[in-house]
């Protein structure tokens, strides 16, 4: 079989996985359990294992994780999601992406196994990761909690360490809009005595974390209290209650990834990580449609032609749009530019509390459907945006919105005729969905 024909065996095999569950997320454990343990539970055979849970910054904090242990020479096991372009991006073996080859007949035996019985999509990916995982050798496995935390498929692990990222509101009509209880749903990964490292968090969520850590006789260390990062001087300075460490600031842009980072340090030094590998990973990170400057493809040549800036981040709730407009800020004090958001947001996500984040720094939208994806409808986009007193308009596709955030950006700029043209700064965000539209351009 040539590379043309697994890659279209591959897309159809996934396509028949989507088939087997009719609800795209069904959190819950019992159909996973089943398949693994056909499998020989392949989960009970990893190398060592770090599970990292919470609604903002896993993404960013698995691939500091990443990059620190690869410094040191280790290779590693990384289960991520959604994928942004193609799906081997959420499984990465040894340090390197899942080959098409490998994948389908990870699928296909996982396929067999199942006998046709209900397993969501994100459970068959899953047991084809820790499949995989359980197969090639590796030194560190690295898994990201999908959604949740106890009931979430990759929960059927024993980690040797947990990180938990800052908890916000997020898929709430999953997991409800308690904080506490979200917060004890995330805290459901914590078992089996592995220690926890807990990024900032507020006084209620740190309090359950701490109860659930407790409950499993787990060591657990808080941001703020047992380590801390800040920006200090251009460098990254990360203490803890026994060193204090003097780092180059990290390759991922905005001060949410400085916080990302000390979190991922924290979990690090616990690996016998070195300083060393620590610096030579915070240069090297890579972790697209996070604050991403694009400079490559069809819609970064649109823009460098214009001489405006583009950028992108597929961050969709409150919590990570104040990090996104701390960043842009920073950026408008380093260099003035109009500011154009490009915003496509599915219909369950909270986008007046996205758009509030924005509000005088932001000084016009422009909304884009999410091709395959329930957006939410661009009238109401722009209604959201004009609560925050924000004027905007619709496009009918990127291409579109790029050339439109172009002319608008320019237009605005020019308060009278004897000003120069300003070309605006550009950020495409509100899903990840979105993001991976974009990468494909």
């Amino acid at each position: 079989m040539n590379k043309e024909e697994t890659n279209h065996q591959l897309l159809k095999a996934l396509s028949e996985l989507e088939k087997l569950h009719p609800k795209k997320i069904d959190l819950g454990l019992s159909r996973i359990d089943r398949v693994l343990k056909k499998l020989g539970n392949p989960q009970k055979k990893l190398p060592t294992t770090i599970h990292v849970a919470g609604t903002n910054g896993k993404g960013s904090t698995v691939a500091y994780l990443k990059a620190f242990s690869e410094a040191q020479g280790k290779k590693v096991h990384v289960y991520t999601s959604p994928h942004l372009v193609n799906f081997n991006e959420r499984i990465v073996i040894a340090s390197e992406e899942i080959s098409d080859k490998y994948l389908l007949n990870i699928l296909n035996r996982i396929t067999i196994i199942n006998d046709n019985q209900p397993l969501s999509f994100f459970e068959a990916t899953t047991a084809a990761a820790l499949l995989a995982f359980s197969e090639i050798k590796a030194d560190l496995c690295i898994i990201e909690v999908g959604l949740g935390g106890r009931y979430d498929a990759t929960n059927v692990i024993t980690p040797d360490y947990c990180a938990i990222t800052p908890i916000d509101l997020d898929h709430s009509e999953f997991l409800g809009n308690n904080i506490a209880k979200i917060a004890k749903e995330k805290g459901g990964i914590i078992k089996g005595g592995a220690p926890v490292v807990v990024g900032p968090q507020s006084e209620i969520t740190r309090s359950v974390l701490e109860n659930e850590a407790n409950k499993n006789k787990s060591q657990i260390k808080f941001w703020g209290t047992d380590f801390k990062t800040q920006r200090e001087r251009g460098r990254l300075i990360f203490e803890n209650n026994s060193q204090l460490m003097d780092l180059p600031l990290p390759a991922l842009h905005g001060d949410h990834q400085v916080i990302n980072a000390g979190t991922a340090i924290a979990v690090a030094l616990q690996l016998g990580i070195t300083q060393k590998s620590i610096e030579q990973g915070l240069n090297s990170v890579s972790w697209p449609a996070r604050m991403q400057y694009l400079q490559n493809g069809a819609l970064a040549d649109m823009v460098i032609d214009s001489g405006a800036e583009l950028w992108l981040d597929g961050g969709h709730n409150p919590h990570a749009a104040i990090a996104i407009g701390n960043t842009l800020a920073e950026l408008e004090a380093k260099q003035s530019r109009p500011l154009i958001l490009i915003i496509g947001i599915l219909k369950n996500k909270d986008i007046n509390g996205y758009l509030e984040a924005f509000k005088g720094l932001a000084c016009y939208v422009i909304a884009v459907e999410i091709p395959g994806h329930a957006s939410l409808p661009l009238e109401e986009v722009i209604q959201a945006a004009k609560a925050q007193d924000i004027n905007g308009q619709k496009a009918i596709n990127l291409i579109d919105a790029v050339q439109r955030a172009i002319n608008t950006g320019e237009a605005m700029s020019r308060q009278s005729a004897d000003k120069p043209i300003v070309s605006p700064r550009i950020l495409i965000c509100g899903s990840l969905y979105l993001a991976g539209e974009v990468l494909k351009l």
